[in-house]
């Protein structure tokens, strides 16, 4: 629809388009402002366009097509200075629309952009047509399309029945297949549930022979790991033994020569302590009086066993330690978790070690003490009191091993006493010649004082 204003010459510019500009039209119209823009200088520019005046024609149509749209519709100044650049362009089409006949083989698209930028007379009618022209088009592209895709969802229709029917004749056959294998499958089932049975009966018993075999070969594991200890801890000694060998060599003399020395001190010390125990006078022995037998008014065996102390009494200690050159060697732990155990390691330790120091103040007989560094989280510090010496078993050594390594390292015939409760402690230092007391008995010696 067209309409025109009384009085005005009828030279398109009163014609006014009843639809908006249909979507190809506009496209090519703001191609057409986009190409041209780049021809006009900023001052010629609408204000609301000057900021894409620096942007490339295909960036410019882009981004600002919406804009240059709108002032070609409302700035007729803009749009005549458009329709200048086009006409440049374009001179062929521009002609052919003012004289009234636009070229058949032209694009209907471009003829309607070019009649709505130019505004020749009867240019509303070319953009309608175009638009028109268009739709139908698309329209015709449309149905083509929708024609071809029914065709070719046909065609697939006809292949998925062929493959239906196909793929439905081979599950049909697989089907037979497998239920023919189930039957056989279930024969051998039936069979190796049978053979299972068989198995695990079979089963149940090399497991308990296993057990057996398993019992058997943990305790020779378990002698094997207690004879892997012992001998671990022979030669922690035997190792001992040497490096004390070493040092003493080192020295200038032989450990065989501090032993037989420390031996030859005992006996003499022995010897000039049975002199003086006994008054004896110069030796007058005869023959005859080496003869053993009682003689009257001497005591006879019986009398002197009915004399013994008993084995907790503590003065059989006080004997032991009034021998000469007595050695005290002394289970620390042992005995303070005998007599004291509620109180720490540290007071036990310092408790003990203060008796100890009275004790061989007393006696006069050498003193050794000794603690299980296992019992350890950190080295001890402390000054050994006066008359004791305080050892702490090295790692993987027990203060037990030790006990016993210091009893070996003694020559024989010299008096040692083990204070220990601990019974494998008192039959090994037994074994290799010193005499075990109980911790009790230490313990009733000190509370007498």
């Amino acid at each position: 629809m067209v309409e025109t204003t009384g009085g005005e010459p009828d030279d398109g510019t009163a014609e006014v388009l009843d639809r908006p500009l249909p979507d190809g039209v506009r496209r090519r119209v703001v191609q057409i402002v986009s190409d041209g823009f780049g021809g006009l200088t900023v001052p010629e520019l609408p204000t609301q366009l000057r900021q894409y005046a620096r942007f490339a024609p295909n960036r410019r149509a882009k981004f600002a097509g919406n804009a240059m749209a709108s002032a070609l519709e409302t700035d007729p100044l803009f749009r005549q200075r458009i329709a200048e650049k086009l006409r440049e362009a374009q001179p062929e089409l521009v002609g052919a629309l003012d004289s009234g006949a636009p070229p058949p083989a032209a694009d209907p698209l471009d003829v309607a952009a070019a009649a709505y930028v130019l505004r020749p007379t009867g240019w509303v009618k070319l953009v309608t047509a175009a638009g028109e022209e268009a739709l139908r088009a698309d329209a015709e592209r449309a149905d083509e399309e929708s024609r071809a895709e029914l065709e070719r969802l046909r065609e697939e229709l006809a292949q998925a029945r062929g493959q239906t029917r196909a793929e439905t004749e081979r599950l049909r056959t697989e089907l037979e297949s497998a239920k023919k294998e189930a039957e056989s499958l279930h024969r051998k089932l039936r069979g190796a549930l049978s053979d299972v049975k068989r198995g695990e009966a079979a089963l149940r018993k090399r497991q308990a022979e296993l057990d057996g075999v398993r019992a058997e070969g943990q305790a020779q594991v378990s002698a094997a790991e207690s004879e892997t200890r012992r001998l671990k801890a022979r030669l922690g000694e035997v190792e001992a033994t040497l490096e004390a060998t070493r040092r003493a060599a080192r020295e200038g003399r032989s450990v065989e020569d501090m032993r037989v020395r420390l031996l030859l001190d005992t006996v003499l010390d022995a010897a000039q302590g049975l002199r003086r125990e006994l008054a004896l006078p110069p030796v007058s022995v005869r023959p005859a009086e080496t003869v053993d037998a009682v003689e009257p008014g001497r005591m006879t065996p019986k009398d002197i066993a009915a004399r013994a102390l008993s084995e907790n009494d503590p003065a059989i200690l006080d004997q032991l330690l009034a021998l000469p050159q007595a050695h005290l060697v002394v289970d620390g732990y042992n005995v303070t978790k005998t007599g004291y155990p509620q109180m720490p390691l540290e007071k036990q330790r310092l408790r003990l070690l203060g008796q100890l120091s009275q004790l061989a103040a007393q006696t006069g007989a050498e003193v050794t003490c000794v603690f299980d560094g296992a019992e350890l989280a950190a080295p001890v510090l402390l000054a050994p009191p006066r008359g004791v010496r305080v050892l702490f078993s090295k790692p993987g050594v027990t203060a037990d091993e030790l006990i016993r390594q210091l009893v070996r390292a003694e020559p024989p015939g010299r008096p040692v006493i083990v204070a220990s409760t601990d019974r494998e402690v008192a039959d090994g230092v037994a074994k290799a010649g010193a005499r075990p007391v109980a911790s009790a008995v230490l313990l009733k010696r000190f509370s007498r004082g």
